[in-house]
């Protein structure tokens, strides 16, 4: 018994040390305002010189359907647009750490047990919401603001003999500066304009 309880608590360790290496963004983290949120929108805008918003919001659409998204939805008076793609979200790293967790607990099948099988993230739907606003009077200067996060669907899991059912999911926002730069880079040669930071 209580050699079983010390592999059942290296097992949860590691789940623990392994599930820590990307936090959820809890849904209620989007509407609060932190010293990170000042980071993000540095990274999310950028300003645009032009009078033609409608120009502005059509190469933005066209800049995410060249990135592979598809655009949901737009409102042109609001410069609104919405847009996804799906993806797998299968990790190299995520499978180990299944297989070791799974190992690690096989000797609990000697006490009429069976093995702890995490769940692994399998699905992902990446999505883009982006708000081209006019920042002076002529409505000659915009404000183009996009954001990307992901919804991550999760598979199915073992503990003990207690089913863990798919379909469980998170929502992180994607705070890597890399695709931002990307959008902003092909959206300043798409509409022949210099992206100016705030």
């Amino acid at each position: 018994m209580g050699k079983r309880c010390v592999i059942l608590a290296a097992a949860l360790a590691l789940l623990a040390l392994c599930s820590g290496c990307v936090r959820p963004t809890q849904p209620e983290e989007f509407f609060q305002l932190t010293p990170q949120s000042v980071a993000d929108r540095a990274i999310q805008t950028r300003m645009f010189e032009t009078a033609d918003a409608t120009e502005l919001l059509s190469a933005s659409a066209a800049v995410l359907q060249d990135l592979g998204f598809e655009v949901e939805e737009g409102v042109r008076e609001l410069g609104f647009l919405r847009a996804a793609k799906e993806r797998s979200a299968r990790e190299y790293g995520q499978d180990i750490t299944r297989v070791v967790v799974w190992i690690l607990t096989i000797p609990l099948i000697m006490g009429n047990s069976l093995p702890v099988l995490i769940p692994v993230d399998l699905h992902q739907k990446i999505a883009a919401t982006l708000v081209a606003r006019p920042i002076n009077p002529d409505a000659t200067r915009y404000e183009v603001r996009i954001t990307f996060y992901r919804v991550v669907w999760k598979g199915e899991g073992l503990a003990g003999r207690d089913a863990i059912p798919p379909g469980g999911q998170w929502m992180e926002m994607i705070r890597e500066p890399k695709i931002y730069q990307q959008f902003f880079a092909k959206l300043s040669k798409a509409v022949f304009l210099e992206a100016f930071t705030l």
